[in-house]
């Protein structure tokens, strides 16, 4: 398990600031959602977090040691990045797109190893998809797509996982799918993750806590009953919104109101 530490974090692309003093402490084996409207800056603190980008003000540290200051090749052994869109430019069969993720770990003079051969056959198991490493990954379906993608992160063998709304342009038997999978790993391995969500009822339903942003702010942080409040919830979205009982789970469950319109 590994714990992951932002301290005073702000970023800037070219055109203006997106990120503003963040503080976020994830503890080892903890499950974290990130919500929060487009452009609230999700997706650039998960970038943060895997080092592809540096933060213009402070220090993010990966069980005590700098990100910025650890060799590639370390921090890929140690975080696992599944990105929200991912393109492969040429005709790849899923056990080659799942191998990408043993790039870490292939000395490149002695080339993939039977360990990395059974890392991928363990991670496209984990995956549930045994059986497609000869289909064309461009042939697949959207959540075959997603399956094979956490597979290769998984080959990683990362013991902090990302991810940039994992369940976008998927089905809902795919969404439950991906999040079970993800959640179960959290359970079993304690395997940390990190996730920027776009829905905000699978969030309450899979993730412990809770990270609301807004304009590049933390706005709240706790378990979802503390932060999927209709309060919160129209001052950030500026939505009408129930929030009700889960009726299985009793978690937050969140309600879109119409407007005042007539609907006969």
């Amino acid at each position: 398990m590994i714990g992951l530490n932002i301290r005073q974090v702000s970023f800037s692309y070219s055109n203006g600031l997106i990120l503003h003093n963040i503080d976020l402490s994830v503890r080892p084996g903890e499950m974290v959602g990130l919500l929060g409207p487009n452009g609230s800056g999700k997706t650039t603190l998960i970038k943060l977090a895997s080092g592809i980008l540096k933060p213009g003000q402070g220090e993010i540290c990966l069980d005590g040691s700098n990100l910025g200051q650890m060799k590639r090749k370390l921090v890929a052994r140690s975080i696992a990045v599944m990105p929200q869109q991912f393109h492969i430019p040429f005709a790849f069969k899923v056990g080659e797109v799942v191998m990408l993720g043993r790039i870490p770990f292939i000395r490149t003079l002695t080339g993939e190893t039977e360990v990395d051969r059974e890392e991928v056959a363990h991670s496209l198991e984990i995956a549930g998809i045994t059986g497609l490493e000869q289909r064309r990954f461009d042939e697949l379906s959207g959540g075959e797509c997603q399956k094979v993608i956490l597979a290769m992160v998984l080959a990683q063998q990362p013991r902090l996982l990302l991810l940039d709304e994992p369940t976008v342009h998927l089905d809902i038997t795919h969404q439950v799918e991906i999040l079970e999978l993800v959640r179960g790993l959290n359970r079993k391995q304690g395997l940390t993750v990190i996730a920027a969500m776009h829905d905000l009822n699978l969030a309450s339903l899979y993730f412990d806590r809770l990270v609301l942003l807004k304009e590049g702010r933390v706005l709240a942080d706790g378990t979802p009953s503390e932060v999927i409040t209709e309060k919160l919830l129209r001052e950030v979205f500026a939505a009408s919104v129930k929030v009700e009982a889960h009726p299985v789970t009793g978690t937050p469950h969140v309600v879109i109101m119409p407007e005042e319109t007539d609907l006969s």
